[in-house]
């Protein structure tokens, strides 16, 4: 006799789910599990986990045939989240639950030899994609449940063992276990555990550098500081984060939905409410930077740092395939990942900040006596960076040694809350402006849009068009100038960009031509 039993799943592309419906058909003949429907290796072992799982649980395993398909079948499946799934639709094909007992729920979850349910990457995203198609009652792993809870909408049940499951769905269990709470789970009240954000008044001097760095936190622009060891570059870029506007709340599911797939979440934290910071040393390779991996692919730094700041120091150091890397999301907003079955896009909208030394001794810079470098070496180390990406990267800051300290006010400086407030005046100009146009800042202002709006008169006086006929900035380049006018404009007050503001973003952008 053949009986099926059907329950829902999701498949994971990047951060986009999909419903899957898991069908299992049991019948008579030579004790066979199939699995078909597109699987990977790790959803094809999932027959063998179920199988002991059930065992462990106090549950007879079919006898006959057994045929379990994932649809629809065109779409990969990857992972080991398919196991619950799998083995509640066989306790209904068995007539150990009934089919009416599913209520449309999801399950997430990994089966352990012992009949434990264990936790799985991704469940954020994949609650998110059960809300999303209308299947708010998902069942994960005790130990995701918290972190699924973080979804709005979603009625999450949480649990332990499949015995415990079982029990649950009406099914005779030996011995039933403590029974958990019978509703949801609800997002973790508990306050952001991360550290607090460094503040800028840590920073002696560089008038310029913080500079450069608020009109870069204001207008969502590239930076690169360039100097000698010791001077600041790092505690500039780290402090970065401090001065960002809080995430919202829609970018706050979507970065924590990034590093629930990559495995680095805390759910007890809630979700991440602060732009995350992500420093990946120079010896990181494309597949570290980008993302990757064999089954579900993971984002990288590129893609953690979505929303947040991404710091390259010492970045002549890092190989010249890792840097070709930023090229397109630096374009884009994105991280495209293909696959022979499927193509994953992760969210990457970052600020570069990338920090170098002026030679490879690092004593330039009018140390002359102490350097040991020759022009050809200078020249050869910052050559590792390519045209292309320095073309990519709005302000170029020198970050230069610090004189004599004469008095107890050079020792501090302006407060990232000060800066801060600024920055969020700033953007809130650039929402304002752009809110019809479907842009956020002016770094993603279209070029065509932001010459028409200054005018050419005031693109010829300001030695803007004399800078391009000289081939000093490109085309790409006199854009980027005009977003970083407008930024310091902003956090001006002014209307529009004086001829001032955009000489100040051409002086800003001089060392990267």
């Amino acid at each position: 006799m053949s009986r099926i039993g059907r329950t829902l799943a999701i498949s994971l592309t990047g951060l986009e789910g999909h419903i899957v419906d898991v069908e299992v058909l049991t019948q008579s003949g030579l004790p066979t599990f199939v699995l078909v429907g597109l699987p990977d290796t790790a959803v094809g072992e999932s027959r063998d986990r179920v199988r002991a799982a059930l065992t462990s649980a106090g549950f007879a395993f079919p006898t006959g045939r057994v045929t379990a398909n994932l649809s629809p079948a065109y779409l990969p499946k990857t992972g080991t989240g398919f196991d619950l799934g799998i083995a509640v639709a066989l306790l209904i094909a068995g007539g150990l639950v009934g089919q009416e007992s599913q209520s449309g729920a999801v399950y997430v979850g990994e089966l352990s030899l012992d009949g434990r349910v264990r936790p799985v990457r991704g469940v954020l995203p994949a609650v998110a994609a059960a809300v999303a198609a209308g299947r708010p009652r998902v069942v994960v792993p005790a130990a995701n449940e918290l972190e699924a809870g973080l979804v709005k909408g979603s009625e999450v049940v949480g649990v332990e063992s499949l015995e415990e499951l079982a029990w649950r769905l009406g099914a005779r269990v030996a011995e039933p276990p403590a029974q958990r709470r019978a509703g949801g789970a609800s997002a973790p009240s508990a306050p952001d555990k991360s550290q607090p954000a460094l503040d800028l008044s840590d920073v002696v001097g560089q008038a310029s550098a913080r500079f450069a760095l608020e009109v870069a936190a204001a207008g969502g622009h590239h930076l690169m500081l360039q100097g000698p060891p010791g001077n600041g570059k790092t505690m500039l870029a780290s402090r970065l984060p401090g001065i960002l506007p809080p995430l919202s709340e829609q970018e706050s599911v979507e970065v924590t939905a990034l590093h629930s797939v990559a495995g680095a979440l805390d759910p007890t934290a809630g979700l991440i409410r602060r732009p995350p910071f992500q420093d990946p040393h120079h010896t990181a390779t494309p597949a570290a930077m980008v993302g990757g991996g064999s089954g579900t692919p993971r984002p990288g730094a590129i893609s953690l740092a979505h929303r947040g700041v991404l710091f390259l120091d010492e970045c002549p150091e890092f190989s010249p395939r890792v840097l070709q890397t930023l090229r397109q999301p630096l374009e884009r907003g994105e991280v495209v990942i293909h696959r022979a079955n499927a193509t994953a896009r992760f969210p990457a909208r970052f600020h570069l900040v990338m920090a170098a030394n002026p030679c490879p001794c690092g004593q330039g810079y009018g140390r002359g006596e102490a350097c040991s470098c020759s022009s050809l070496a200078r020249r050869r180390y910052l050559g590792r960076l390519s045209g292309p990406l320095i073309d990519r990267v709005d302000l170029w800051v020198d970050v230069e040694p610090v004189g004599a300290l004469t008095s107890t006010a050079a020792l501090t400086g302006e407060s990232s809350a000060a800066v801060a407030a600024r920055v969020a005046e700033a953007r809130a100009i650039q929402a304002a402006r752009y809110g019809q146009l479907g842009w956020r800042l002016n770094s993603e202002a279209p070029g065509g849009w932001l010459r028409q709006k200054i005018g050419y008169r005031r693109l010829t006086l300001s030695g803007l068009n004399r800078a391009l006929e000289q081939g000093v900035v490109s085309l790409r380049g006199v854009d980027r100038v005009l977003r970083a006018a407008w930024t310091i404009a902003d956090l001006g007050g002014r209307e529009e960009p004086e001829v001032a503001d955009i000489e100040a973003a051409l002086t800003l952008r001089q060392r990267g031509i």
